[in-house]
Protein backbone atom coordinates (compact mmCIF):
# COMPACT_ATOMS: atom_id res chain seq x y z
CA UNK A 1 0.00 0.00 0.00
CA UNK A 2 1.30 3.46 -0.83
CA UNK A 3 1.13 6.55 1.34
CA UNK A 4 -1.84 7.90 -0.62
CA UNK A 5 -5.02 8.63 1.27
CA UNK A 6 -7.67 5.92 1.32
CA UNK A 7 -10.83 7.07 -0.46
CA UNK A 8 -13.99 6.23 1.49
CA UNK A 9 -17.50 6.70 0.12
CA UNK A 10 -20.45 6.84 2.54
CA UNK A 11 -23.84 5.99 1.05
CA UNK A 12 -27.37 6.68 2.19
CA UNK A 13 -30.67 7.10 0.39
CA UNK A 14 -30.95 10.90 0.15
CA UNK A 15 -27.41 11.98 1.09
CA UNK A 16 -28.67 14.64 3.45
CA UNK A 17 -27.95 13.39 6.98
CA UNK A 18 -25.91 10.31 8.00
CA UNK A 19 -23.67 10.07 4.95
CA UNK A 20 -22.99 13.83 5.06
CA UNK A 21 -22.07 13.59 8.75
CA UNK A 22 -19.72 10.66 8.07
CA UNK A 23 -18.01 12.46 5.17
CA UNK A 24 -17.41 15.60 7.22
CA UNK A 25 -16.24 13.73 10.33
CA UNK A 26 -13.76 11.49 8.51
CA UNK A 27 -12.32 14.40 6.55
CA UNK A 28 -11.93 16.26 9.85
CA UNK A 29 -10.26 13.47 11.85
CA UNK A 30 -8.65 11.44 9.03
CA UNK A 31 -5.21 12.97 9.47
CA UNK A 32 -4.61 12.98 5.73
CA UNK A 33 -4.75 9.17 5.64
CA UNK A 34 -8.38 9.23 4.45
CA UNK A 35 -10.39 11.25 1.94
CA UNK A 36 -14.13 10.92 2.51
CA UNK A 37 -17.00 11.40 0.10
CA UNK A 38 -20.74 10.84 0.38
CA UNK A 39 -23.61 10.17 -1.99
CA UNK A 40 -27.18 8.96 -2.09
CA UNK A 41 -28.95 6.28 -4.06
CA UNK A 42 -31.87 8.61 -4.79
CA UNK A 43 -31.42 12.15 -3.53
CA UNK A 44 -34.49 14.29 -4.06
CA UNK A 45 -34.45 17.02 -6.69
CA UNK A 46 -32.57 20.02 -5.29
CA UNK A 47 -31.64 17.95 -2.20
CA UNK A 48 -29.47 19.82 0.28
CA UNK A 49 -27.71 18.61 3.42
CA UNK A 50 -30.05 18.74 6.41
CA UNK A 51 -29.61 22.10 8.19
CA UNK A 52 -29.71 20.39 11.61
CA UNK A 53 -26.87 18.11 10.54
CA UNK A 54 -24.86 21.09 9.36
CA UNK A 55 -25.55 22.86 12.66
CA UNK A 56 -24.35 19.87 14.68
CA UNK A 57 -21.17 19.64 12.59
CA UNK A 58 -20.43 23.34 13.04
CA UNK A 59 -21.11 23.12 16.79
CA UNK A 60 -18.57 20.27 16.94
CA UNK A 61 -15.98 22.42 15.16
CA UNK A 62 -16.17 20.40 11.93
CA UNK A 63 -16.09 22.23 8.60
CA UNK A 64 -19.18 22.07 6.42
CA UNK A 65 -17.45 23.72 3.46
CA UNK A 66 -18.14 21.95 0.20
CA UNK A 67 -20.75 19.56 1.60
CA UNK A 68 -23.53 18.90 -0.87
CA UNK A 69 -26.05 16.18 -1.61
CA UNK A 70 -25.22 14.13 -4.69
CA UNK A 71 -26.25 10.96 -6.48
CA UNK A 72 -24.02 7.90 -6.23
CA UNK A 73 -23.90 7.79 -10.05
CA UNK A 74 -21.31 10.57 -9.77
CA UNK A 75 -18.88 8.06 -8.25
CA UNK A 76 -19.51 5.30 -10.77
CA UNK A 77 -18.09 7.30 -13.67
CA UNK A 78 -14.68 6.45 -15.07
CA UNK A 79 -13.31 9.90 -14.16
CA UNK A 80 -14.48 9.66 -10.53
CA UNK A 81 -12.03 9.13 -7.68
CA UNK A 82 -11.37 5.40 -7.17
CA UNK A 83 -12.80 4.26 -3.85
CA UNK A 84 -10.94 1.95 -1.49
CA UNK A 85 -13.93 1.47 0.80
CA UNK A 86 -17.69 2.01 0.33
CA UNK A 87 -19.81 2.07 3.51
CA UNK A 88 -23.60 2.21 3.58
CA UNK A 89 -24.89 4.01 6.66
CA UNK A 90 -28.61 3.39 6.24
CA UNK A 91 -30.50 0.14 5.85
CA UNK A 92 -32.37 1.30 2.74
CA UNK A 93 -29.17 1.98 0.78
CA UNK A 94 -27.66 -1.28 2.03
CA UNK A 95 -30.56 -3.22 0.54
CA UNK A 96 -30.35 -1.54 -2.86
CA UNK A 97 -28.36 -2.80 -5.81
CA UNK A 98 -25.31 -0.56 -5.91
CA UNK A 99 -23.74 0.54 -9.16
CA UNK A 100 -20.43 -0.86 -10.31
CA UNK A 101 -17.61 0.85 -8.45
CA UNK A 102 -14.41 1.14 -10.50
CA UNK A 103 -11.57 -0.73 -8.80
CA UNK A 104 -13.90 -3.05 -6.85
CA UNK A 105 -13.52 -1.40 -3.42
CA UNK A 106 -14.10 -3.12 -0.11
CA UNK A 107 -17.65 -2.70 1.21
CA UNK A 108 -19.31 -2.62 4.62
CA UNK A 109 -22.62 -1.63 6.21
CA UNK A 110 -22.80 0.51 9.34
CA UNK A 111 -26.49 1.04 10.06
CA UNK A 112 -27.70 4.12 11.92
CA UNK A 113 -31.26 5.35 12.48
CA UNK A 114 -32.20 8.43 10.45
CA UNK A 115 -31.92 11.44 12.78
CA UNK A 116 -34.17 13.48 10.50
CA UNK A 117 -37.03 10.96 10.36
CA UNK A 118 -40.41 11.46 11.93
CA UNK A 119 -42.39 14.40 13.22
CA UNK A 120 -40.29 15.19 16.28
CA UNK A 121 -39.61 18.77 17.28
CA UNK A 122 -36.41 20.29 15.89
CA UNK A 123 -34.89 20.21 19.39
CA UNK A 124 -35.40 16.43 19.53
CA UNK A 125 -34.07 15.97 16.00
CA UNK A 126 -31.05 18.11 16.87
CA UNK A 127 -30.31 15.74 19.76
CA UNK A 128 -30.72 12.76 17.38
CA UNK A 129 -28.18 14.39 15.03
CA UNK A 130 -25.78 14.91 17.97
CA UNK A 131 -26.09 11.27 18.97
CA UNK A 132 -25.55 10.12 15.38
CA UNK A 133 -22.50 12.37 15.05
CA UNK A 134 -20.98 10.92 18.23
CA UNK A 135 -21.71 7.31 17.21
CA UNK A 136 -20.17 7.84 13.77
CA UNK A 137 -17.17 9.64 15.25
CA UNK A 138 -16.46 6.79 17.69
CA UNK A 139 -16.52 4.22 14.88
CA UNK A 140 -14.47 6.42 12.53
CA UNK A 141 -11.88 7.01 15.26
CA UNK A 142 -11.48 3.23 15.45
CA UNK A 143 -11.05 3.09 11.66
CA UNK A 144 -8.37 5.77 11.54
CA UNK A 145 -6.47 4.23 14.44
CA UNK A 146 -6.04 0.91 12.64
CA UNK A 147 -2.49 -0.11 11.79
CA UNK A 148 -1.47 0.06 8.15
CA UNK A 149 -1.69 -3.72 7.64
CA UNK A 150 -5.39 -3.66 8.60
CA UNK A 151 -5.99 -1.15 5.83
CA UNK A 152 -4.51 -3.31 3.08
CA UNK A 153 -7.11 -4.05 0.40
CA UNK A 154 -7.37 -7.73 1.34
CA UNK A 155 -8.03 -6.86 4.99
CA UNK A 156 -10.03 -3.66 4.59
CA UNK A 157 -13.42 -5.23 3.94
CA UNK A 158 -13.36 -7.63 6.87
CA UNK A 159 -11.92 -4.93 9.14
CA UNK A 160 -14.64 -2.43 8.15
CA UNK A 161 -17.33 -5.04 8.63
CA UNK A 162 -15.96 -5.90 12.08
CA UNK A 163 -16.19 -2.21 13.01
CA UNK A 164 -19.95 -2.39 12.41
CA UNK A 165 -20.08 -4.31 15.68
CA UNK A 166 -18.14 -1.63 17.58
Amino acid sequence: MTNKALNVLFLCTHNSARSILAEAILNHIGRGRFKAYSAGSSPRENQQPNPLGLQVLQNAGISIEGLRSKCWDEFGRLDAPKMDLVITVCDNAAAEVCPYWPGQPATAHWGYPDPSAGDALDEQKLEAFRQTLHALKRRLELLISLPLEKLQKTMLESTARELSKA
